[in-house]
């Protein structure tokens, strides 16, 4: 190999799209957004959590910003990190844990505590869900970046995260409970399928969030 060839422009660069399945990437988002909530649901109090989170979500933000400036640096010394998580129009552009960190953050100032779990939850869990039965299973499309398979996994992700979090955290009876589970999982499926211009990193948490508290008071379950 030459080293014009080794130095060519765009070596090592992303080069994955919203289309590929980058399994390591979706488990990331998983993972992160699983141990925020559940640290939020059993370790902090709402104060702490705004300051704890408010610190991680400031330092997501300057790593991207330095990850853009100096995307060389990523591709010669962490490959990995462009292989396995980034996709190729993120290389000039934020990447999608900045306005996952941002969403998360907002979800928590601007709901309670219980909403911001379910909003959060299904960040972490029903988004990728849905992206991965939509790659591989998606057969019906609803729009050019959305099918049937991966819309349907979605909703039902949301509903039963929503179930879980308002049984363990409420006494709401079971009819409440399952159908503000099924307002919430249709406003967010709703908002998933609008055509927005908008990362939906940043719109599912604060649309779920805000859904579980209008929900929960249709139905009349109180939240703590």
């Amino acid at each position: 190999m030459t080293a014009a060839a080794t130095d060519a422009p765009g070596a090592g660069a992303p080069s994955a799209t919203r289309h590929s399945l980058q399994l390591g990437r979706r488990l990331f988002h998983l993972a992160n957004g699983v141990v925020i909530a559940t640290a939020y649901a059993l370790l902090f109090t709402h104060e702490q959590i705004v300051h704890v989170f408010g610190t991680v979500a400031c330092l997501v933000y300057i790593g991207d910003r330095f990850r853009i400036a100096y995307p060389d640096a990523v591709a010669r010394f962490a490959p990995w990190v462009n292989r396995l998580f980034m996709r190729a129009e993120e290389q000039v552009r934020e990447a999608a844990m900045t306005p996952f960190a941002i969403a998360v953050l907002l979800t928590m100032l601007a709901t309670p505590k219980l909403a911001a779990l379910v909003a959060i939850y299904t960040l972490a869990v029903g988004d990728p869900l849905a992206a991965i039965v939509g790659i591989r299973f998606g057969r019906h499309r609803l729009s050019p970046h959305r099918s049937v398979e991966g819309t349907l996994a979605f909703f039902v992700a949301t509903v039963a995260i929503a179930v879980v979090v308002l049984h363990r955290g409420t006494h709401a009876p079971a009819w409440p409970l399952g159908g503000a589970a099924a307002g919430i999982g249709m406003l967010a499926v709703t908002c998933e399928l609008l055509p927005l211009r908008v990362d939906d990193n940043l719109t599912i948490p604060i649309v779920v969030g805000f859904a579980t508290w209008a929900m929960t008071a249709l139905f009349g379950i109180a939240l703590p």
